[in-house]
């Protein structure tokens, strides 16, 4: 019967580490999450100033300035439905520009301007590089396929 009683509480003892570990894996990636929202959203529902989000849309076409430190600049975001204002610091991808999508990491600061502290630029699906301008892979024959 002891024997019986000590698998029990090491069962009961092990099954609260499982659960006390799950909670605080949970809890650590809420606080560490950033969650996605578009202009439209941020416009209706509201996001807590210094909160870290993902900012998705386009750069709305006339809104880029640069600073002349060459590294600030400003741009609003749209997702045809609403706008915000936002400002980058750092270096900027290559295909960021006007007319063009963005996923912006960081979070609003207090007069509802985006701090962007990343910036993610997407790219046109068609688009290849010069260097790979002709080729193609089969993922059947998991081959890569020169046309000439």
């Amino acid at each position: 019967m002891k024997a019986k009683h000590q698998r029990l509480i090491l069962a009961l003892v092990a099954l609260v580490a499982l659960v006390g570990a799950g909670l605080l894996a949970a809890s650590a990636l809420r606080d560490e999450a950033a969650y996605f929202y578009a202009p439209g959203d941020v416009k209706a529902k509201g996001v807590e100033p210094g909160k870290a989000i993902r900012l998705g849309g386009m750069v709305v076409k006339g809104s880029l300035k640069r600073a002349s430190d060459g590294v600030t600049m400003t741009f609003d975001v749209t997702d045809g439905k609403a706008s915000v204002p936002a400002t980058f610091s750092g270096i900027a991808p290559d295909l960021f520009k006007e007319g063009s999508g963005v996923v912006a990491e960081g979070s609003f600061d207090d007069q509802g301007t985006f701090i962007a502290t990343n910036l993610l630029a997407k790219h046109d699906e068609r688009y290849m590089p010069r260097e790979l301008e002709g080729m193609s892979y089969n993922e059947t024959t998991r081959e890569l396929q020169v046309e000439r």
